[in-house]
């Protein structure tokens, strides 16, 4: 009998004891067969503070996680017992990889459900002002992610008119008419501003009271607000042509999924247009979705590794991510 066992069948036989003399006539126990069944339960876990340690043990579990700081602090230390080839789960978040092929284009989903809005991060190779680029990998081993995706490479042109914020810290705040933007706010959803009056969508989105804890302008918008889109002809990104995509959606709160499309690898096709990758979002379930830096950029890291057809050799050193991390910290 291991000790969970133990410390059950000790809990049960302490509370039949305190039942006890409320359903047996008076006297049909005596007080010294009482004190010797106690002892007996003591004994047998050589005299450790059993019901203590048993429902302090109980008591920790309920214990509410901790979020994360919105700032650069990296995640938490992932626990590397957990990784396997579907996945990862642990008490604050669960991951489920999963590989399809459709019509010779081979699709990686990452189905994220975490605890919290701060284990949906960001991450950067140097200063938020900074031309610096890293690879992907190395930056996701840094922050201790959980699995993580290129963002839109924030730093390729540091002049470019974009609407750029990282960790609830402003980069930059210019309005682009052609490009749609992605604000995440404080609770972890995804909001999606398109058409030329992005700045008075986002200053009424703002004065509703939320946060902009991360900001993007890429896309285009594939998904929004459950409603598929259908991408402008002259949208930028080669929108037509096969390219690998990656792309983030939101299914529901705090439930996201990560897809990348493959191409340019053995085997496969060139990619996917932008219509092809907004459809196979929308056919997920995604409330919102959002196409981010494709091509060679499109990477997705997991386990230390690729999840992905592609080598270290061809992966593209880019200036941001954005990551999932968990609340426990699984120090070795």
């Amino acid at each position: 009998m291991n000790k969970t066992q133990k410390c059950l069948c000790a809990a049960i036989a302490f509370a039949l004891l305190l039942i006890l003399p409320f359903s047996l006539p008076s006297g049909a126990m005596p007080d010294d067969v009482k004190t010797r069944l106690l002892e007996e339960v003591w004994e047998e876990e050589e005299g450790e503070d059993l019901f203590a340690r048993l429902f302090t043990s109980a008591s920790a579990e309920e214990q509410p996680l901790t979020p994360l700081p919105i700032d650069f602090t990296p995640g938490r230390k992932p626990n590397k017992e957990a990784f396997t080839e579907s996945g990862y789960t642990d008490a604050s978040i669960s991951l489920q990889l999963e590989t399809r092929e459709e019509g010779g284009v081979v699709w990686r989903l990452a189905f994220v459900q975490i605890s919290h809005p701060s284990q949906l991060r960001t991450a950067t190779a140097g200063s938020l002002q900074s031309s610096r680029v890293a690879m992907i990998s190395t930056m996701a081993e840094k922050n201790n992610a959980v699995i993580a995706m290129n963002a839109n490479y924030m730093a390729n042109n540091p002049t470019k008119t974009t609407f750029e914020y990282r960790m609830g810290k402003k980069v930059r705040s210019k309005n682009n008419n052609l490009k749609d933007m992605l604000i995440i706010d404080e609770n972890g959803d995804m909001n999606l501003f398109i058409g030329k009056d992005k700045m008075k969508q986002i200053a009424a989105f703002q004065a509703e009271g939320h946060e902009i804890i991360n900001a993007f302008t890429f896309g285009p918008a594939l998904v929004v607000d459950g409603a598929l889109r259908t991408i402008p002809k002259d949208y930028g990104y080669n929108p037509n042509g096969p390219e690998p995509r990656i792309a983030l959606g939101q299914l529901d709160a705090l439930s996201y999924v990560i897809v990348l499309a493959e191409g340019r690898v053995e085997d496969t096709k060139d990619g996917v247009t932008q219509q092809t990758l907004a459809e196979f979002m929308y056919n997920l379930g995604c409330m919102q979705a959002y196409n981010f830096d494709g091509g060679n950029s499109a990477t997705l890291v997991y386990n230390g590794g690729y999840y992905q057809q592609r080598s270290e050799n061809n992966e593209r050193a880019q200036s941001d991510m954005i990551y999932f991390a968990t609340l426990i910290d699984h120090q070795e």
